[in-house]
C-alpha cells in the first residue's frame, strides 16, 4: 500500500480528465492555485499502461497529490494489472473512464458504451478493487442515444456500486454515441443536473460528483448544497485562476489567496528544471496562457506568450518578460 492510498480524498472540487490538456504540467500549475482540489490525467487506456512508455505515461510530481488515474478499458484483468501499475506509481484514485463519446473510444469497447454493459463495469471494479488499495471510481454520463431514462441511469450505478464502487462522476449530459463530435457532445444534449441530485436523494450512501457545464465557484455551491462534489473541466483550463478561491470557499483554508504574478513566479524554478530535462518552453507555458482571463491585458499576455514560447532559445526569464507588459491593476 502507498502511503497516499491511506488518505481519504475529499473530492468537492475536481478537475476534470481532458485529453490533450491535464498533462503533468498543466497538473503542476493547477496544483500552485489550489491545494486541495483533486487532480485527473488525461484517459490513459489500459493497454498502453501495460505496454507503453510507462514513464512517460503515468509519471507526475509529488507536488500534484492528490491525483487521480483515468484509465480507458473493458477487459477487467487488463484494467487490474492497469490500475495495479497505477499503484505502483502512487497515484491517490483509479477512476474507470464510462463517459466518452469519441468513435475511437468505442472501437475500443470503452467509454460512454460501456453503459450499456454495467455488468462488465462492475466485473471491473470487484477485480481492481480485490487488487489495489486504491478508490476504484467511474465517471458516467446520466444516459447513452435512447436509453437515457433516470432508471437506466439507476440500473447502471445500482449493479457497479454493488461490486464495490462508492464514488460516481456523473456527466449531467446523455452521450449521442453517433452522429457528433466529442465537442459536440460535451455542448449538444442538454443538461439534467436534476437527474443527479435525484440519484443522491435516491443512493445517499453514495458519493455523487457533478460533471457538466459549471462555469464559476457560484454554480459550484449551488450544486454542492445538493450533492458530494464538483467536477470542472473546460472552465478550470480557459479560465485558472477561477479556482484561486477554492481552497477557502470550499476547504475552509485560511491561506492567503496567490496573485496572478505570484502564480507565474511559483512555476519558474517547475519550468527551468523541466527544460534541465528537454522540455519545451511551449509545452508548459501553453497551459497558462489563460491565466489573466477576462483582465485587462489578458490579450497582451497570452500574445507575447503564444509567439515566443515556441522559438529556439526561449526561456523561463519569457513569462516574467510577460508580466512586465501587463498593467499594474492586472
Amino acid at each position: 500500500m502507498t502511503q497516499h492510498a491511506l488518505k481519504t480524498l475529499n473530492r468537492r472540487f475536481c478537475v476534470a480528465p481532458m485529453m490533450e490538456y491535464t498533462d503533468r504540467h498543466e497538473r503542476y500549475f493547477l496544483r500552485q492555485i489550489s491545494r486541495h482540489a483533486l487532480l485527473y490525467t488525461e484517459m490513459v487506456t489500459a493497454e498502453a499502461v501495460i505496454h507503453g512508455d510507462k514513464e512517460r505515461l503515468l509519471g507526475f510530481s509529488d507536488a500534484e497529490h492528490p491525483i487521480a488515474l483515468q484509465l480507458g478499458g473493458s477487459d477487467p484483468a487488463r484494467m487490474t494489472m492497469a490500475a495495479e501499475i497505477g499503484q505502483s506509481f502512487g497515484y491517490d484514485e483509479v477512476n474507470i473512464n464510462v463517459g466518452c463519446p469519441s468513435d475511437r473510444v468505442q472501437s475500443g469497447r470503452f467509454g460512454a458504451c460501456l453503459m450499456a454493459e454495467p455488468e462488465l463495469v462492475a466485473a471491473s471494479v470487484k477485480a481492481m478493487t480485490a487488487a489495489t488499495d486504491l478508490p476504484i471510481t467511474v465517471k458516467s454520463r446520466i444516459g447513452i442515444d435512447d436509453q437515457d431514462s433516470y432508471d437506466f441511469l439507476r440500473q447502471f450505478v445500482e449493479t457497479v456500486a454493488a461490486a464495490g464502487c462508492t464514488t460516481f462522476i456523473v456527466h449531467a449530459r446523455k452521450a449521442i454515441l453517433s452522429g457528433l463530435s466529442p465537442k459536440q457532445n460535451r455542448e449538444v444534449p442538454p443538461l439534467d443536473y436534476d437527474r443527479v441530485y435525484r440519484l443522491k436523494s435516491d443512493y445517499p450512501q453514495l458519493e455523487i460528483i457533478i460533471n457538466g457545464g459549471i462555469e464559476n465557484l457560484e454554480q459550484c455551491q449551488t450544486h454542492l448544497a445538493h450533492l458530494d462534489g464538483v467536477m470542472v473541466g473546460r472552465a478550470a483550463y480557459q479560465s485558472p485562476y477561477m479556482m484561486a478561491p477554492v481552497d477557502r470557499d470550499l476547504y475552509g483554508d485560511s491561506a492567503a489567496l496567490p496573485s496572478r504574478s505570484d502564480l507565474v513566479h511559483a512555476m519558474l524554478p517547475y519550468i527551468a528544471a523541466q527544460m534541465a530535462r528537454g522540455v519545451r518552453l511551449n509545452a508548459i507555458s501553453r497551459h497558462m496562457l489563460g491565466l489573466y482571463y477576462g483582465q485587462p491585458g489578458a490579450r497582451t499576455w497570452r500574445r507575447y506568450i503564444s509567439e515566443r514560447s515556441h522559438l529556439g532559445g526561449a526561456a523561463p526569464g519569457l513569462l516574467e518578460d510577460a508580466l512586465a507588459q501587463m498593467p499594474i491593476a492586472a
